[in-house]
């Protein structure tokens, strides 16, 4: 919702406390934390692979389609059941919208022309279109004097990132503001989910599970008009496809949902600000991107400008309402975790 991990503003907490999960994991959070990260900052690296065998919709559709089957799976073994209700099926389908088939249709798009690396550092924006939304729309947002200070820096490192002084040289516009605008659109995204979806008596994973689907049906119904079947399937971008979809959009997903639930939201969103990190390392390793010191310079810049927009004046964060659905992965929102 990844995807992928995941930037944005919170996603509806609750005052509720967070609940410990009744079973004990096998694998301690830290674990769990670190192979989360892995898998949302290799997901721009799917990404990327993906659109040498297939078309950005056709990237987008199989991410969403496995996704779907792995949250799919995960619902009837925990014996829950997808949402009910029109109203609450109407706020879905926007939601998939704005947080899967979008934002995950830009950034397959924006990587057609631009490194995986440059993508995964858009993508760490999230959080200050995040805060500039909720100025707007949520009044119980107020803007304190370091988070409009952790705004301006923020967008001091995109701006280096990009090379402003250059006249941004060298840099393809076209597929750069894709990616902007799907950082944007998970920001608008968990606006909207915040302010339409809380309180429905609904868990994470049911909504979770009936957002991705619908984002799968929108896309089934759009892929069609724009693309036509490749000639022939590639082994690399097809199981690259399938690694975006089951582990960026699915497992993921249920590794953060146990991960938020064990040690909070606040722990759980620092996941955020280890994407961009692995994404770069990713692409230069294995797709041999080159970077120039811009690109690192200005992300710790912007990774350091969104880590002070999250900050709250109050000492302790209100854990999310099991009500809400959690962030997407590959492109995480910050506040409970961002992905792509």
């Amino acid at each position: 919702m990844s995807n992928a991990a995941a930037s944005a503003p919170s996603p509806g907490p609750s005052p509720s406390p967070v609940r410990r999960p009744l079973r004990a994991h096998l694998l301690d959070w830290r674990v769990r934390f670190g192979v989360l990260a892995l898998i949302w900052g290799f997901s721009f690296l799917f990404i990327k692979v993906g659109t040498e065998g297939f078309a950005p919709f056709q990237v987008t559709f199989g991410r969403l389609l496995f996704g779907t089957a792995v949250l799919a799976v995960a619902l009837v073994a925990k014996r829950d059941r997808l949402p009910r209700g029109a109203r609450t099926w109407g706020h879905l389908t926007v939601a998939a919208f704005l947080l899967n088939a979008l934002p995950f249709s830009l950034f397959a798009y924006a990587e057609l022309t631009i490194p995986s690396t440059l993508a995964g550092i858009c993508n760490a924006t999230t959080p200050l279109w995040g805060m500039v939304l909720s100025l707007v729309a949520l009044s119980e947002d107020r803007p304190t004097r370091v988070r409009a200070a952790g705004l301006g820096i923020g967008f001091i490192g995109v701006l280096t990132v990009l090379g402003a002084w250059q006249g941004f040289s060298g840099l393809d516009v076209t597929g750069t503001a894709l990616a902007l605008l799907a950082s944007f659109s998970y920001a608008v995204g968990w606006i909207y989910v915040r302010r339409t979806l809380s309180g429905t008596g609904a868990s994470h994973l049911s909504l979770a599970t009936g957002q991705v689907g619908l984002a799968t049906l929108q896309l089934a119904l759009v892929t069609p008009l724009f693309t036509t079947l490749p000639e022939s399937f590639e082994l690399l971008p097809l199981l690259s496809v399938i690694a975006l979809g089951a582990l960026g959009t699915g497992y993921a997903m249920l590794l953060q949902y146990g991960v938020v639930a064990e040690v909070g939201p606040t722990t759980a969103s620092m996941v955020t600000y280890f994407i961009p990190v692995i994404a770069t390392a990713a692409g230069v390793a294995f797709l041999g991107e080159q970077l120039a010191w811009n690109t690192p310079v200005g992300a710790v810049v912007v990774l350091l400008g969104a880590a002070l927009t999250q900050t709250r004046t109050s000492a302790r964060t209100p854990a999310p309402s099991r009500t809400t659905p959690a962030p997407q992965p590959s492109e995480a929102p910050a506040g409970t975790a961002a992905r792509t």
